[in-house]
């Protein structure tokens, strides 16, 4: 499988487009990548970057438009045939089975050269190659399962490089990657890109874009916005260019002194969807006026974390204080009711009622309350003005406030969250992924509230795994590992270096 001579000089999409229905998904896209260039892909949820990309693959099919290879117009029907044409696809959410090995997980699909007998010892041999040729290291001994994150995206790569990719689509690659991480995979696409394969990158985060790339393009709404060269770009051009208008990106960070401690865990255990150990005696404090942010890749109990605070997950052991209160005990309503506002991870899930309409999840919490209600009776009028306030001064951008709620955007749901729990004025805030999936624009927005609300004193619990988040808006980062707290900092002492150390289950120290 040793690729003497790559076979793709060229990759050109001209004028591609593809349609669902309601939605014009791609308009006349084009797009092209060359032999040792990394060709970065930038766009705001929705703009048609991954739509673009499946086309490529082969996982769709366009509904106009054209695939030249080195030329030549080539017809790709489907991930297989993209695959024997030399373009390989890393996919966000990896495709491995867990309770193979890395040689077993390279070799799934593939025929054997000695026929029915598995020519394992073989495909170990190739990957330790190309493991040392690209710095990728792995065990190919080792099961899925027992590997970290960064680990299983080493594995993905070396499948694509052992079926003989020559273009490499890499689809929001550092998503869950610490920032040590993130270094070593920029050297292995950077060695790449030396020895003359393509590169395709997509992510949302500016400053990786403008450190990784060659040139960069822009998808707004489907359409093609401009293809740049790296050379002297910045971080606003691109963001300007990602939504039509200028975004602040950094935000000065005033130092504000913290009142009492109105959030106190202390040794706070709890389990896992599946029962086992996700807190392990998990100890902090959110002072009131702070934003205290928590870093860590996914799946270490930040989602326990935050469910145990909400009274949404019994905690094994331990307790939950609220402004001196043990609510260990308390339902999620009654926590509601002394001044805990939840922003949670899954907001389709968890966040509202999809088929409710705007003004009816924006009352959520307080329909029973006057002057929403008046004993058992609503009072439409009073909902109705309550709704239309919120909607215009949190930016929600609806037909109406009767629209079916599931029909918005991501972004204007997270924005409908954020106007019902901080018109609460919530004594704390439990903010939960605030930004995930959400455009630049809307980011944007919540970071203002965000920051809005610790001027007035909440005590906000920031938990985030975008690192770039936390560093912005905390004034103190604690690092969670393996439901274990690793690790307090002070915003202004915190490096990303440390902090992914941290991330990684390094403890201070060592």
């Amino acid at each position: 499988m040793n690729n003497s001579r790559l076979k793709i000089a060229s990759l050109e999409l001209i004028d591609i487009t593809k349609r669902f229905p309601g939605v014009l998904a791609n308009d006349r896209v084009t797009f092209d990548v060359k032999s040792g260039e990394i060709h970065a892909l930038l766009g705001e949820n929705g703009a048609g970057k991954s739509t673009l990309m499946k086309v490529l693959y082969g996982l769709y099919q366009p509904d106009g438009g054209e695939i030249r290879i080195d030329g030549k117009s080539v017809t790709i029907h489907s991930p297989t045939d993209a695959i024997a044409r030399g373009i390989g696809m890393i996919h966000q959410h990896f495709m491995l089975v867990d309770e193979l090995t890395v040689t077993e997980n390279v070799a799934l699909g593939l025929k054997s050269s000695r026929g029915p007998v598995l020519d394992l010892d073989k495909v170990e041999a190739r990957i330790r190659q190309l493991s040392q040729a690209y710095g990728l290291h792995i065990n190919p001994k080792a099961p899925v399962w027992t590997l970290a994150v960064g680990e299983r995206q080493r594995v993905e790569i070396v499948k694509a490089l052992y079926r003989g990719a020559d273009l490499l689509i890499l689809d929001e690659p550092t998503a869950v990657l610490t920032p040590q991480e993130v270094d070593d995979l920029f050297a292995t696409l950077n060695q790449m890109k030396r020895d003359g394969r393509a590169l395709i990158f997509i992510s949302h985060k500016l400053h990786e874009v403008v450190a990784i790339s060659d040139r960069i393009s822009v998808l707004r709404s489907g359409r093609l916005v401009d293809t740049v060269p790296n050379q002297g770009v910045t971080r606003a051009m691109l963001a300007r260019m990602m939504v039509g208008r200028d975004v602040l990106l950094d935000r000065p960070h005033t130092a504000l002194t913290p009142g009492a401690a109105r959030l106190v865990l202390e040794d706070v255990d709890a389990l896992g969807v599946i029962g086992q150990p996700a807190l392990r005696r998990v100890t902090l404090e959110v002072h009131a006026g702070e934003i205290l942010g928590v870093a860590g890749v996914s799946g270490n109990g930040q989602r326990e974390l935050a469910e145990v605070i909400a009274g949404l997950r019994a905690p094994t052991g331990g307790r939950v204080l609220l402004d001196g209160v043990d609510v260990t005990s308390w339902t999620p309503g009654r926590r509601t009711d002394a001044g805990l506002g939840y922003i949670p991870e899954e907001r389709m899930h968890d966040g509202i009622v999809q088929e409710f309409s705007v003004a009816e999840n924006l009352v959520l919490q307080d329909y029973d309350h006057p002057p929403m209600s008046n004993g058992v009776f609503l009072n439409f009028g009073a909902i109705a003005s309550r709704s239309r306030d919120l909607v215009r001064d949190f930016n929600i951008r609806t037909p109406s406030i009767e629209t079916t709620t599931r029909s918005l955007s991501g972004g204007n749901i997270q924005k409908l969250i954020l106007a019902r729990e901080l018109s609460r004025d919530p004594k704390v805030l439990v903010a939960a992924q605030p930004t995930r999936g959400v455009d630049i624009g809307a980011t944007e927005y919540i970071h203002q509230r965000l920051l809005e609300q610790r001027r007035r004193g909440t005590a906000t619990l920031l938990i985030s795994e975008d690192l770039d988040e936390i560093l912005n808006l905390s004034d103190r980062i604690v690092v969670i590992y393996e439901g274990r707290i690793m690790g307090v900092i002070a915003r202004e002492q915190a490096t990303a270096e440390q902090i992914g150390l941290l991330m990684a289950g390094v403890a201070e120290g060592r």
